[in-house]
């Protein structure tokens, strides 16, 4: 059934305030004696344009966010939201976790661990995955047995249900800002003996390898290193802190904005995995070097704004364009003529910008957690409507079918050396000891706890024991 009919299928049944529950619901929906140790806050500044729910707090499904430290109220343990069209109950509070009410669990990629899954999976409960950061932080939800577990997701992926791609660009305004520096006074500070190309990076140890590649591209071009990664000049004293550069500090941003172009490397390669390293410098009016999603060309302003890393066949090819730019303004130009309203010609970004239903740094709209969380609450309200209804007639109703997240919600592949092959990396290596392996060892953690699942086992430490088995019966050919 795809969206269309189920939200016909919704609307087609009779008001929440209206409807009296089905005898067969009765067991699902009474309330449970812990509850009573709750209190329920009920968020009444906003309601949906088509949410009719006026179900008292008892009635209401519930969702528990698994993730202890991330629930996206304050200073409530539980709270009641009313979302575009029905309402739900949200909790972190993990007594819930077997309540028959409890229909959906969020989980958050980076603090998901197979070997502390709530066991057993119940069957009337779906799972549900908020995953904005970098693959590196979880392989396991890369590959096919880990990200089918879950029913729905909002991942950096566009194909995710709930998409969060652009998390990292706050409006197109953003873009749009005038040169921090112009294109004279960078010029000026190139012939004061600043290099054409920034790179800043603390984060050394990566599964895109990076510095390998930056540290064959600068036997070719000079580049200012200030990171501890491949560090070649000082950070003035004050700048000497993470967070200027997390938080844009005005002092920071004005520094880096001096340099013509910036190394803008993802710790991970995975598609529509973008951060600020990319939208940082096209705001401030720079030059990206881009490696890190493949298909990064489809969001940009333009065809003509940045200079995409894998469309060189060496680092110095690379160099040597590089250097081309440097010495020509009008053409450099032209890679900041996005700047102009009139030269952002990509309709897949501005679409996005628009579309999206939550914001970033704006008060009009939700941010993407409580978003999510009602996109999970209005699906499950319309699954268990769907299922009430094929109760009272199986035939003229077929069960809802269930859904399943597949590799295109994430689906990052196997990292590779930044620079080179792997057959010609040193065994001793540090990447090579690290990333390949937690890729694989990730999969098997994967199939590990698809056979708790399946087995309807309720002990998640018995996952190491099943990884052992998966492993035997691997070798042995099965």
């Amino acid at each position: 059934m795809d969206a269309v009919s189920w939200l016909l299928l919704f609307y087609s049944l009779p008001c929440w305030g209206q409807e009296g529950l089905h005898p067969g619901d009765q067991g699902a929906f009474q309330p449970q004696s812990a509850l009573t140790e709750m209190e329920f806050a009920s968020v009444s500044s906003y309601r949906g344009p088509g949410n009719h729910d006026f179900r008292g707090n008892k009635e209401l499904p519930i969702i528990l966010w698994w993730s202890a430290g991330l629930f996206p109220h304050f200073p409530a343990d539980t709270e009641r939201i009313d979302c575009n069209y029905s309402s739900c109950l949200v909790t972190r509070n993990r007594k819930v976790q077997l309540y028959k009410r409890t229909a959906a669990i969020i989980f958050y990629g980076t603090d998901f661990r197979a070997y502390e899954a709530p066991l057993p999976r119940l069957p009337h409960q779906t799972w549900a995955l908020f995953h904005e950061e970098s693959p590196m932080n979880n392989y396991v939800l890369s590959h096919g047995p880990g990200i089918r577990l879950f029913n729905y997701t909002a991942t950096f992926r566009r194909e995710s249900d709930y998409p969060l791609t652009l998390q990292w660009l706050p409006s197109l305004e953003y873009l749009l800002q005038p040169l921090a520096v112009s294109l004279q006074e960078k010029n000026r500070w190139r012939r004061a003996g600043l290099a054409p190309v920034l790179y800043m990076q603390s984060h050394c140890d990566v599964p895109s390898d990076r510095d390998r590649y930056v540290q064959e591209l600068m036997k070719y071009i000079e580049i200012d290193s200030y990171g501890k990664c491949l560090n070649n000049k000082p950070l003035p004293e004050r700048l000497d802190d993470t967070s200027t550069a997390t938080g844009e500090d005005g002092e920071f941003m004005s520094f880096v904005a001096r340099y013509k172009f910036h190394l803008a490397m993802e710790n991970g390669l995975c598609s529509d995995y973008m951060t600020e390293k990319l939208w940082r410098p096209l705001h401030q009016g720079c030059v990206p070097i881009y490696r890190g999603s493949s298909s990064v060309a489809d969001w940009l302003p333009n065809p003509h704004s940045a200079i995409i890393v894998d469309d060189f066949s060496s680092p110095r090819k690379l160099a040597e364009f590089i250097m081309a730019l440097d010495s020509d303004d009008t053409e450099y130009s032209r890679y900041l003529e996005f700047k102009t309203p009139s030269k952002i010609t990509n309709l897949r970004l501005l679409e996005g910008l628009e579309s999206r239903e939550w914001g970033v740094n704006d008060m009009s709209k939700p941010n993407y957690l409580n978003g999510f969380e009602c996109y999970v609450c209005d699906q499950e309200n319309r699954r268990l409507a769907a299922e009430r209804t094929h109760l009272r007639n199986p035939d003229l109703h077929p069960h809802p079918p269930p859904k399943m997240a597949n590799n295109s919600h994430m689906g990052c592949s196997l990292p590779r050396p930044g620079y080179g092959e792997v057959e010609d990396i040193p065994p001793n290596d540090g990447w090579l000891q690290m990333w390949p392996q937690d890729y694989w060892q990730s999969l098997d953690q994967a199939e590990g706890l698809d056979s708790l699942i399946r087995l309807n086992e309720s002990d998640p430490a018995l996952l190491w024991n099943h990884i052992q088995k998966i492993a035997t019966r691997r070798a042995r050919g099965h």
